[in-house]
Parts: C-alpha cells; sequence; structure tokens
C-alpha cells in the first residue's frame, strides 16, 4: 500500500522544503501539502487547512486516505516570547488535534518536530546527551518539551508510532526563516550576497548548533522510514549538524566577499540563545537509524552563497567570485 502523506505547515522555511522532497519520494499525488493560506509555489495537492480546527484536519485525512502526517506548524522562539500565552495555546492544540485525528484515523506514522529549544541551563552546555535534563526558558522550548512527552504517551498508550527529532538551528536558501532566535545565519548569506551590510541580533561569538537544510531533510525522511523496533526513543532524538558563531559565518563568508561588513546588536535573542546547548550529542540516532551528517560550515557558505547568487542573478566584481 502506498503512503498517503499529509504535511501541516507545508508553507514554512523546513515544511516548503520537505513537501517537495517528499513528494520526488513517494510521487506529487500522495503528498498532500497545507497550511492556514494557500501557497503559489507547490505543485500537486493543497489544501487550506487551520490545525487550530480538529475537524478540518480530520476532514482533510478523510478526503484523501491519509496514512501519515508531518505537522510542522508552531509558533516559534522569538515570536512566541512576543505572546507566550497564546503561543502555548495554539502549538499545543495543533498538536494534540494531530495526535487525536492520527490516533481515530488509525495512522501508520506521524512526525513531531521538536527543538534544541527544549533545553536549558541544567543541561550541559557541550556535547548535550539525547537524555539531558529539560527545563526550557521560553515558551515555544515549554511547547516542545511537553510535546515529545505527549508524543511518548500516545506511542505507550495507544500504540500510535510518533517519530521525533530536536532540530538545531536550520539553515537553507530554499525560503526564508520564520521567526526563530537561529534566523540570523540564514539572513547573512543574503546580505552577503546583495553586499548588504548586516545588523546581527546575537554577539559574536555566541556558538549555537546548526544544521543545512539538505541534512535536517534527510534526517527526517531517514527517521521516519527507519524500521519501527530501531526507535528507542519516543520522545525525541538529538540531531548535529556544525556548531558555529556569528564570527564563524563571517570569517568564512569573507573569503568570497572580503568587504563583508557586520555590526553586532544584540537583542532580547541573545538571552534566550545564551540558555540554548553550543554542541549537541546525537550518537542515539547514529547509533539507532545511522544518521551522520554532510554539512559542515565550509560546505555550507559555499553553497549558500552558490545558490543565492543564482537566485539574486548576482556576481559581485568584490567578491572572489571562485567557486570551484
Amino acid at each position: 500500500m502506498n503512503a498517503k502523506i499529509l504535511v501541516i505547515g507545508a508553507n514554512g522555511q523546513l515544511g516548503s522544503v520537505l513537501t517537495k522532497a517528499l513528494q520526488s519520494r513517494f510521487g506529487v499525488g500522495n503528498v498532500i501539502a497545507s497550511d492556514i493560506h494557500e501557497a503559489s509555489n507547490f505543485h500537486g495537492l493543497f489544501e487550506v487547512l487551520d490545525a487550530t480546527d480538529r475537524n478540518q484536519i480530520q476532514k482533510v485525512v478523510t478526503k484523501h486516505a491519509i496514512t501519515q502526517v508531518y505537522h510542522l506548524a508552531a509558533i516559534l522562539s522569538a515570536k512566541g516570547e512576543a505572546n507566550p500565552l497564546a503561543t502555548w495555546d495554539i502549538n499545543m492544540n495543533m498538536l494534540f488535534n494531530v495526535l487525536e485525528v492520527s490516533r481515530i484515523s488509525g495512522m501508520d506514522k506521524v512526525f513531531f518536530p521538536s527543538s534544541i529549544a527544549v533545553f536549558g541551563e541544567d543541561a550541559p552546555a557541550d556535547n548535550t546527551p539525547n537524555n539531558a535534563n529539560l527545563n526550557p526558558a521560553t515558551v515555544y522550548g515549554m511547547s516542545k518539551a511537553a510535546g515529545e512527552n505527549w508524543a511518548q504517551y500516545y506511542y505507550l498508550k495507544y500504540g500510535l508510532d510518533v517519530r521525533s527529532i530536536r532540530y538545531p538551528g536550520v539553515i537553507g536558501y530554499q525560503s526564508m526563516p520564520g521567526g526563530g532566535t537561529t534566523d540570523y545565519a540564514v539572513d547573512i548569506f543574503h546580505k552577503a550576497v546583495l553586499e548588504e551590510e548586516f545588523s546581527c541580533f546575537l554577539e559574536e561569538d555566541t556558538t549555537l548548533p546548526m544544521i543545512f537544510m539538505e541534512d535536517a531533510i534527510r534526517a527526517t525522511i531517514e527517521l521516519m522510514e527507519a524500521p519501527k523496533e530501531k526507535i528507542t526513543f519516543r520522545t525525541s532524538y538529538n540531531l548535529a549538524g556544525s556548531s558555529f558563531s556569528p564570527k564563524d559565518i563571517v570569517k568564512e563568508i569573507r573569503n568570497y566577499y572580503p568587504d563583508f561588513q557586520v555590526k553586532y546588536e544584540p537583542d532580547f535573542r541573545q538571552e534566550i540563545a545564551s540558555r540554548w546547548p553550543n554542541s549537541i550529542n546525537d550518537t542515539e540516532a547514529f547509533k539507532d537509524w545511522g544518521w551522520k551528517p554532510e554539512y559542515d560550515l565550509k560546505l555550507i557558505t559555499r553553497t549558500m552563497i552558490e545558490k543565492l547568487r543564482e537566485h539574486y542573478g548576482t556576481r559581485s566584481k568584490k567578491s572572489l567570485g571562485i567557486l570551484l
């Protein structure tokens, strides 16, 4: 039986790329993209869906005979702090709706994305292990930590096969991010290629775990395709790519744009970032389903600049212009 997949939050930074990857793998007709607003950049089926309304989710699941759900919709860390109570209500309500519809419908698999935001000051800052204590200091992190426990609960009580990854900051050229604390690591490449000064909302030496979009997508699909008996963590798996600071990115970018200018103007996101890990231990993901990243900072920088030059149609005379 072919999988019929529903992606909730398909317009987002991760969802827009993951949807296309799933369509390529399973066929355009077997992947239904959905979001609260219609998008014009998708080929295939798209449903306008408000995930805070359980009936809407149920109707789409029934209409398309959905067998797998990727629930990506959420209010992220930086935006969430502007309205914490609403963020909690929306994030948790959407998750409960997905879990309940999936349970009632006998869903084969559900994907729920968690985040390094679940970690707080009680977790080791370096090489943070999968079983570290979770005491998040943002409402986004709180909703993800609670969501991990609910994912495990639905597996233990109902046998619902919910799988999860704790994403670090995701860097990609395909879309702009949507309100996270690690957003600077995408915007900085756009500013470099456009030869504009970049204003960084984090301090220059703030080291955070990051992952390139291609690695994040591959990890997600590898986890979802792993045999059920291999999944030993029913809360969420740590995922690591490469850890670096704004200063590290600037150094790499200046290999292509020597005159690239950056000013550091830390805001409230600095306080959020200061409580997150410097690096992540993802040994459990490697042991259980063979995860291994392919992109380091040097390759991320090269790829981002190459793809964004294509996007903007620019090739700076001041840059080195070498992408061999």
